[in-house]
This record gives structure tokens, C-alpha cells and sequence, in this order.
């Protein structure tokens, strides 16, 4: 008999696993989005990674009964203590921990590394993050692949691409880029002053979608009004492109189903909320909501329409500027903080002042190296959970289709704090699974369906009931381009210093967050001069860290590209949130090469 499960890895794909008989992992054909094939992190570089298996104290190798022992003590007698729990975390009995830090009155953290910022502008839009499912990405015919690079990030989105129109707006010349009709190679943050002015040229050529806005969005024409307050040459100028080009852009839009699939990438800064809004407003001149093959797709909620046993209400801070020193006892789960926490110098300085760090988790990292006490997590495949997706309505059962001598699961690892610190007994752990999957409807075995789920979304409305009209982005306040400093230039002005360059933070394609096989390359445009694997310095207003240099023709000569799992990347990025979802801003910074 097959074993399956789903993987859990940190993407969009969510991908199933069947195990053969050899113990070898193979993909299930018949699965929606799996399209017959697994990426390459998960069967190149995941089975070379190393996993703690032994727990320790102090840094002594210890069973795992005295490490929980340990654990259950420091957390009875810590008087504040906190859970800091990694981003990404997609099987639902990862958030168990919740039920620990509630019984013993600790605190959480909220908002993102991730997409927090993005996540508030299309909730201040539409009032719910409702992606267009899979069979109408299908049913598209123009897709406009914004700040995203599916072939890193979820390649099995791109046979849903395939013979489309295909538009990609991105600073980094990426593989999809290479494939497209179009692609706007834009200036860094400038995504929200295109969207803009798009949705003006739209009005301006009279083809906005008047029956729809006249029905769902009714205040359109104050958006038009907005729109010209901006001014186009200045604008066309900081963002790289002209009149022509965009028009060429809306010719490969107008009256087709299109559909917008955007990245993280767009609201890395601290005006991220307002892209998103901004880029939903264009799609909403256009009349792409509430139709068949089209809308715009971004980092879906996983728990819409979900009741989740183990949300909890806890005092909480910022989960990107967590500051560690107020607490005695830290519990990370699954998370690097004191590499994937902008600022890292300043990260690593309040872990390493934490009375009581304990680590649970798989890999040996920055943080598990500055933890007291370590506790090994067992894998995603030898553990029972249940796989939600951001970016698909799919929702399956995972299994232990592996076993193992070492590590803990996340019910085991709350279930014997339990009995140690005598707090009342969990309910079984089939009781949770069963939880949440009674609220999906069953498809087969293996495959649900999330309550979120609509053929059309926004068909009927916005807002929670689908009685609320869209709402238009009505102001754009940024002091960040309206200052002149080391790492800022102005949105209508030549930048004064040529030796600064903004620095880019993708998805790198062999780990994920900082798992797996990580890099230490900066990517640079050969104008600048630089030899391949020089070693070079780059220094921002933060702290400064060594990178070697790998020219490329694909990064814009005012860029330098890192990926975001790169070793001290984070040394560089600054410890700010944005102004509305309480993200992490890694990209709004500019740096200066040094030669070593």
C-alpha cells in the first residue's frame, strides 16, 4: 500500500508526496497543481541538510526527558516569557504552542517577515484576501506577473501560464522575465507610481469598466481625480519607462481576461500596504474583479473560513523588531530570528541577553547556536498534520510516512510540557486534526477543500457579508522619497551619489527562509566594474557584511541582488515596520560597495 503525505516547505505549491516502496519520494500525478513532478529543494537539497538530533543543555548533549524537564522549569518559573514562532508554518498543529502560552500567560508576537504589508492594503481595498482559484488562472488569458518569480518561488504555477499573454514587472531580469511578451524592468520601489499611473492612462483612454464600478465601485471618479494629482513625466522618468511602453502594456490588457499574480517582492518597504492598494485599484478600473478568468492573486489567508482551536488572546509585539531583552525565557519555534529579524547584529545581541533561550526546531542555525536549551522538532514527514495552502484552496492530510528515533512533534512537544508543569490534559491529537478538517468538504482521501472557497470571488461584493463596495486608495503620504539621506533619493530628482545602489532580497532557488544550502554571492550589473568572486563590503546605515561578487546582466546597474537566505544578508536591513501590517521593510535601504 502507498504511503502519501503533503509537503510542508515554506511555498506556494503545497505540493502531495507519495513514498514507494524504497522509501523514495515521488509526486502524485493526479494531484491539482502538482503537475507530476517535485522542485528541486525538496529532492535535491533537503535530503543533504543536516538535523539536530540530539537535545541539549548548555551546550551538554542530554536525553530528551531532561531537556522537556528543563523546559517545563524554566517556563513555571520565568515571570514574563515569549513564543516566537518562524513565518511559513503551514500544518496547522504547528500553532499547538498557542495553548502553552496561554496556560501560562506569556505573549506572542504579530504581524510579518513576509507579507504583513501587502496583506493590510487589500484588506483596506476589498475587506478579505480571496484569491482567484486555480481553474481561473486557467481560464485567463492575459496574466501580468508583478514583483513574483514563480519559477523560484512556486514552479508549478507556470504550465497555468503557458500560451497566455504574458506581462512580468520586475527590476530583476528573472527567468520568467525572459519568457514574456512584456517586462517592465521598473526602479525599485516605484511599483506603486506604475500602478497609478496605469489606472490613469486607463481613464484617460476612456476604458475603464463603467457598468462594473457603477455596481461594486462606485467612487471611481474620486480615484480618477487622485490619480491626477500625480505627475506623469516626473513619474515615468523615476519609474524607467515611458508612454509607449505602457501603452503596449494595456494593449495586451484591455478586454481580455487578465489576471494579476503578485509577489512579496512589491511591499518590502514601508509604504508596502499602499502597492497593493494601488495595484487592486488598477485591476479595479479594468473591471477585474468578480469574473471569470481574472483578478489579482497574492499570498491568499490559509484559515479563511476556518475556526481555529488554537487561536488565543495574548498580549503580543511585532514579530520583525521583537525585542527579546524584556523576556527571561524565549521560546523560538521553528524560526531563525537572528538571521531572518532585519538588523541582525542588534537581533543577535537581544537573543544572546535572553536568561532561558530554548530552541525547538530542526536545523542547526544562527539561533539554535545562542540556545540554552535545544529541542529537536521532527520532520514534516514524520509527523501527522494537516497541510493548508496560501496560494490554492487545496487542503490535505499529512503523515508520518517516515518514522524516526529523534526530535518531537509540536502536539508531543505541548502534550509533555503538559504533564510536567500538571496543566489539564490536551484533547487527542486526531481530535484537532478532525477539527479542521470537518469544516472542509472531502474530494478523496487524501484531498479537501478549504471553506474559503468560491468558483468567482467577489462576484456578489466586498467586505465580510458582499455587501461593501471596493475602496479606492485615497491618499499616499511616503517621507521616505521625500528625503534626501544615505539610503533615499527622490521620487522626481537624479540621485546625488553614485555609489549607492538599493538592495534587492528575492527568494533564492536552493533553501527556503534559511534551510537548506545557503549563499553568500551579491549579483551585480557588469558596469560596475567588479570581478567575478571578488570578495566585496557592503555597508548600510545598519551594520556591513562580505559578500562575493557574481556580475550579471540581469540586475539594473542602480541594484545589487542577495538572496534573502544569504548569510548576515540581514546585517544590512532595516529594523522598521510599515506603516500598516506591521511588516518587516528588507528593501527599503540603500548600500555602498567597498572593495576588501
Amino acid at each position: 500500500m502507498k504511503k502519501t503525505t503533503a509537503c510542508a516547505l515554506d511555498c506556494y505549491d503545497a505540493c502531495k508526496i507519495v513514498v514507494d516502496n524504497e522509501g523514495k519520494l515521488k509526486a502524485d500525478a493526479d494531484h491539482p497543481f502538482g503537475n507530476g513532478a517535485l522542485c528541486s529543494v525538496l529532492n535535491r537539497y533537503m535530503p543533504k541538510s543536516r538535523v539536530i538530533k540530539e537535545p541539549s543543555i548548555d551546550g551538554r548533549v542530554v536525553s530528551m526527558d531532561e531537556a522537556l524537564d528543563e523546559c517545563a522549569d524554566v517556563l513555571l518559573r520565568s515571570t514574563k516569557s515569549l513564543l516566537w514562532r518562524g513565518s511559513g508554518n503551514v500544518g496547522v498543529m504547528q500553532e499547538i504552542t498557542n495553548l502553552l502560552m496561554q496556560r501560562i500567560g506569556g505573549y506572542l508576537t504579530h504581524g510579518s517577515l513576509c507579507d504583513g504589508a501587502g496583506a493590510a492594503g487589500i484588506i483596506a481595498s476589498r475587506g478579505l484576501i480571496k484569491n482567484p482559484p486555480l481553474e481561473q488562472i486557467k481560464k485567463s488569458e492575459s496574466v501580468v506577473v508583478w514583483g513574483r518569480n514563480p519559477t523560484v518561488t512556486n514552479s508549478h504555477m507556470m504550465p497555468f501560464l503557458e500560451g497566455k499573454n504574458l506581462i512580468v514587472i520586475d527590476p530583476v531580469t528573472t527567468q520568467i522575465a525572459k519568457k514574456a511578451d512584456i517586462h517592465l524592468r521598473i526602479a525599485p520601489r516605484s511599483d506603486y507610481y506604475l500602478a497609478i499611473i496605469l489606472a490613469r492612462f486607463v481613464f484617460m483612454a476612456g476604458r475603464e469598466d463603467v457598468k462594473w464600478l457603477d455596481s461594486f465601485a462606485s467612487e471611481y471618479e474620486d480615484f480618477y481625480d487622485f490619480t491626477r494629482e500625480h505627475r506623469i513625466k516626473s513619474i515615468l522618468n523615476y519609474i524607467g519607462t515611458d508612454i509607449g511602453e505602457l501603452g503596449n502594456v494595456l494593449d495586451l490588457i484591455y478586454e481580455k481576461k487578465c489576471l494579476f499574480l503578485v509577489g512579496t517582492g512589491v511591499q518590502k518597504y514601508s509604504t508596502g500596504s499602499y502597492v497593493l492598494q494601488a495595484i487592486d485599484a488598477l485591476a479595479a478600473c479594468l473591471g477585474l474583479f468578480g469574473k471569470e478568468g481574472c483578478g489579482v492573486h497574492y499570498l491568499g489567508d490559509s484559515k479563511l473560513g476556518f475556526e481555529n482551536p488554537f487561536e488565543v488572546t495574548l498580549k503580543s509585539l511585532p514579530k520583525a523588531t521583537t525585542a527579546f531583552e524584556e523576556f527571561e525565557t524565549v521560546l523560538v519555534q521553528g524560526g531563525n530570528p537572528a538571521h531572518s529579524m532585519p538588523n541582525s547584529s542588534k537581533v543577535r545581541k537581544s537573543l544572546e541577553s535572553v536568561k532561558n533561550l530554548i530552541y525547538f526546531g530542526l536545523h542547526e542555525n544562527e539561533t539554535s547556536k545562542r540556545a540554552r536549551i535545544v529541542i529537536p522538532a521532527k520532520t514534516f514527514l514524520q509527523k501527522d498534520d494537516i497541510r493548508l495552502s496560501y496560494t490554492h484552496h487545496y487542503v490535505q492530510r499529512m503523515r508520518d510516512v517516515q518514522g524516526t528515533k529523534y526530535g518531537i512533534s509540536e502536539y508531543e512537544f505541548v502534550e509533555e510540557l503538559f504533564k510536567r508543569m500538571n496543566l489539564p490534559k490536551l484533547e487527542p491529537q486526531e481530535y484537532y486534526l478532525e477539527f479542521w478538517l470537518s469544516q472542509c468538504k472531502k474530494l478523496d482521501e487524501d484531498l479537501y477543500r478549504s471553506p474559503a472557497y468560491e468558483p468567482i470571488p467577489y462576484a456578489d461584493g466586498f467586505g465580510c457579508d458582499c455587501e461593501d463596495e471596493f475602496r479606492f486608495i485615497d491618499q499616499y503620504e511616503d517621507e521616505f522619497m521625500q528625503t534626501k539621506s544615505f539610503y533615499t533619493i527622490r521620487a522626481d530628482e537624479e540621485s546625488d551619489a553614485d555609489d549607492e545602489y538599493w538592495l534587492l532580497t528575492p527568494k533564492s532557488p536552493h533553501s527556503i527562509n534559511s534551510q537548506f544550502e545557503r549563499d553568500k554571492r551579491v549579483f551585480v550589473h557588469p558596469s560596475l566594474g567588479f570581478l567575478d568572486s571578488q570578495k566585496v563590503k557592503l555597508i548600510s546605515s545598519y551594520s556591513e557584511a562580505v559578500f562575493e561578487v557574481c556580475n550579471s546582466e540581469d540586475v539594473r546597474d542602480d541594484c545589487v541582488v542577495v538572496y534573502s537566505s544569504s548569510i548576515d544578508v540581514n546585517m544590512l536591513t532595516p529594523p522598521i515596520l510599515s506603516e500598516h501590517g506591521d511588516s518587516a521593510c528588507f528593501q527599503e535601504v540603500k548600500v555602498k560597495i567597498e572593495t576588501i
